[in-house]
């Protein structure tokens, strides 16, 4: 059974001549880090407001594993959802402990049970437990980003609703915050709603993006189907449809590999070539296949090599960008 789902919700705000929310319906399953992507005034955050009814619906039904999300009085229904946003939120009076217990204290734990809770969760965004003791003001944006993702999680929610969590941070910092929520993601299976405006983030992080415009829902699909199969000139050009560089960024080597496993390089082959790894995007691969000027890598996985990796193999699993890929001329030998 679907945990979240929407039959023709609508948010109507007074004063306004068109619904910030219009009539949207969707079903987000158990385990799902749905990215919520669309432009400002989109109806994206709105609707991420209306799952924890910060915002209630001027019509339409959002169920909750089953319940209408409306028969739950408001105060327990949030407390079973997690929420990050992007400027963290943190209480500034509190230490850093303080402010990851706030919900489990409102829920009445034990002691100890909310003390085990803490570091559990300092060690899972990667922080020192001495941090416990400190001010939000004593750390930088990233840290205040890790602190309120733990407070998020503080209750181990089912779902969790992220708010642009990551767009005021700098670009480095925003990579490593991405890789900490994809790890925490596979440990913990959490159902996550996270709103980008942001293209990149939204490839890198969903398992489905919800493209949203004028409070409408333009698509709602895999990463790779969006790229490859946009539904109108709008998510088109809102992805970045044609560039494929963007969508071979969205499979692996093993992916490629997969469609027609390759035997495993002959004997006195070059061995001086910049290996790839299955886990490894396509995109990196394309670029070591260019930077080394041959027409196949070899792919290796524990030590042993388990196969090659083409530039025919890079046009075969994305055949529409055939012509954006051609094979470079060897490089001569000396």
């Amino acid at each position: 059974m679907s945990i979240i789902t929407a039959e023709g919700l609508t948010k109507q705000f007074a004063h306004e001549s068109r619904p910030a929310v219009d009539g949207v319906s969707f079903a987000v399953e158990p385990g799902e880090l749905i990215v919520l992507l669309g432009p400002s005034g989109c109806g994206k955050t709105t609707l991420l407001k209306m799952i924890n009814r910060l915002y209630e619906p001027t019509a339409g039904t959002l169920r909750i594993d089953g319940v209408d999300a409306r028969s739950l009085p408001v105060t327990q229904l949030r407390r079973r959802i997690g929420y990050a946003i992007q400027q963290t939120g943190l209480f500034p009076h509190l230490r850093v402990a303080q402010n990851i217990a706030v919900v489990p204290q409102l829920l009445g734990w034990e002691r100890p049970r909310i003390e085990a809770r803490i570091d559990e969760l300092l060690d899972l965004v990667g922080l020192p437990r001495d941090f416990r003791g400190r001010y939000p003001r004593q750390l930088s944006g990233g840290q205040q980003q890790r602190v309120g993702l733990a407070r998020a999680l503080a209750a181990d929610p089912v779902i969790m609703l992220m708010d642009e969590p990551f767009g005021a941070l700098d670009a480095i910092t925003r990579t490593r915050l991405q890789d900490e929520l994809l790890g925490i993601q596979r440990k913990l299976r959490k159902t996550i709603l996270f709103v980008t405006h942001d293209i990149e983030e939204a490839l890198r992080l969903a398992d489905r993006i919800m493209v949203m415009n004028h409070g409408q829902i333009a698509q709602f699909d895999t990463p790779l189907a969006i790229l490859t199969r946009p539904s109108d000139h709008f998510v088109a050009q809102l992805t970045g449809a044609n560039d494929v560089l963007r969508r071979l960024s969205l499979l692996t080597v093993a992916a490629a590999l997969g469609r027609a496993p390759l035997p495993t390089a002959a004997a006195g082959a070059a061995v001086d070539l910049p290996p790839l790894r299955p886990q490894d995007d396509l995109r990196v691969a394309l670029t070591r296949l260019l930077g080394a000027g041959e027409a196949s890598l070899p792919v290796i996985d524990d030590g042993r090599e388990v196969g090659r990796l083409t530039l025919a193999d890079l046009r075969a699993i994305l055949p529409q960008t055939a012509a954006a890929v051609e094979e470079p001329a060897p490089t001569p030998r000396a």
